[in-house]
C-alpha cells in the first residue's frame, strides 16, 4: 500500500473517531442539560439556561457531522479544533495535578487534541470519504517521494 493510501486511511480514522468523541459531548449538552451546565459551571465559571444548553449542543452536533463528512474543513476542522483546545486548557489544574480522584481520565483530551492538530495541518490530505467539493485528487509529489 502506498503512503499517500495509509496517510488518507489513517486521517479518515481520526476524523471519524474525532467525530464520534465529539458525539458524545453533544448529545450530553442535548439530553443530559443539568450534567452539562454542571460542567460549564465548574471549568468556564459561566452558567448557562437549559435551552441555550441545549442549542449549543445542537450547533455543536450540526459542526460534528459537518466535520465527520469532511464538509468546509478548514472552519469545521478548525472549530472543533478551537472548542477542544479551550476544554483542555479549561481543565489545566487537573492536568497538572493527575492523580487525585479522576484526575488521569483528563489526560485523555491532550492525545485527542494533539490528533485535531495533525488532522487540521493534514486536512488536505483528508481525502477518503469527503463529501467535499474540494477533494485533493492528485497524489502529493512529497509523499511519493518518501514511500
Amino acid at each position: 500500500m502506498q503512503l499517500q493510501k495509509k496517510l488518507e486511511i489513517s486521517l479518515f480514522i481520526i476524523r471519524i473517531t474525532s467525530g464520534l468523541f465529539f458525539l458524545v459531548w453533544s448529545a450530553e449538552k442535548i439530553f443530559r442539560v443539568e450534567s452539562a451546565q454542571n460542567v460549564f459551571s465548574q471549568f468556564y465559571f459561566v452558567n448557562i439556561s437549559p435551552v441555550v444548553m441545549i442549542a449549543i449542543g445542537i450547533f455543536q452536533a450540526i459542526i460534528v457531522f459537518l466535520f465527520m463528512t469532511g464538509i468546509f474543513k478548514v472552519w469545521t476542522y478548525g472549530i472543533l479544533l478551537g472548542i477542544h483546545s479551550v476544554s483542555t486548557l479549561a481543565t489545566y489544574k487537573q492536568l497538572l495535578n493527575p492523580y487525585e480522584e479522576s484526575n488521569p481520565l483528563f489526560w485523555a483530551a491532550v492525545p485527542t487534541l494533539a490528533a485535531l492538530i495533525a488532522l487540521f495541518l493534514l486536512r488536505k490530505e483528508d481525502n477518503l470519504f469527503v463529501l467535499s467539493g474540494n477533494q485533493q485528487k492528485d497524489k502529493n509529489p512529497d509523499l511519493e517521494r518518501i514511500a
